[in-house]
């Protein structure tokens, strides 16, 4: 008996994005605006480790946000199969600056769909695990970029969204901290949370993902298996 082909969670098909430009007669674009992505089209299948590797300026972090909902492509489409809430961790996106660390943990966690008393029940690990003392009864505002990566590293442990969107910023912070936060995500990476990470390393997306996407100059280049992909675009860097 054939088994009925996994339903995708997210599709996306043909994607692209393209940001007005106020200096319009500097513009690449013939059009005046700058286009981040032209033509990015993949699945991700629930429990996914998805990696997505490509140079500076490629449009991953673009990407990263429309998959966030943050963006809207202006071209393509974007395709959930269910209500999905998702979660990324980015430096300086989903905190407001004038609340508390304490305030941000508990309405970050509320706009995944958590309750309020879910939240309060957790907000002494999301302390804890951020090392924040008393920094998280400070607005986000006062703090540094690698505080607020604290801060949203810790409340994602603790809301667990069905999505996990994890921009390379992931490497900023202390040693001590590194080391810890990359434990917590061993922990995830070996469950079936639905991964979805950027990352410059193909290393680590060798390491941690079961698939690859490989996006150039804001189109799908490859897509395939992590070592089979890293190759590729090592390969590519490097001139071969």
């Amino acid at each position: 008996m054939s088994h009925p082909e996994p339903v995708p969670l997210i599709s996306l098909r043909h994607v692209g994005l393209a940001y007005a430009n106020p200096l319009t007669r500097f513009a690449p674009a013939k059009d005046g605006r700058v286009h981040a992505l032209h033509d990015v089209s993949f699945d991700v299948f629930e429990g996914d480790k998805l990696g997505i590797i490509g140079r500076n300026g490629s449009g991953k972090s673009t990407l990263m946000r429309i998959l966030a909902r943050i963006y809207d492509p202006d071209a393509g489409s974007v395709h959930f199969t269910r209500k999905i809430h998702l979660q990324m961790l980015s430096l300086g996106v989903g905190f407001e600056g004038t609340l508390t660390g304490r305030e941000n943990a508990v309405l970050n966690g509320m706009l995944l769909g958590k309750s309020r008393a879910h939240m309060l029940g957790r907000l002494e690990s999301i302390k804890e695990f951020s090392e924040l003392g008393d920094f998280f009864e400070m607005p986000v505002a006062t703090y540094s970029s690698g505080m607020v990566l604290r801060l949203g590293f810790s409340v994602a442990m603790e809301t667990d969204p069905d999505v996990l969107l994890i921009d390379e910023v992931l490497g900023v912070g202390d040693a001590s901290f590194a080391r810890k936060s990359q434990d917590a995500l061993v922990a995830r990476f070996s469950s079936r949370l639905t991964v979805i990470m950027i990352s410059h390393d193909p290393g680590v997306i060798s390491k941690f993902c079961n698939r690859a996407v490989w996006i150039e100059q804001g189109r799908t280049k490859m897509d395939g298996l992590p070592v089979e992909v890293a190759a590729a675009y090592l390969q590519a860097s490097n001139g071969g």
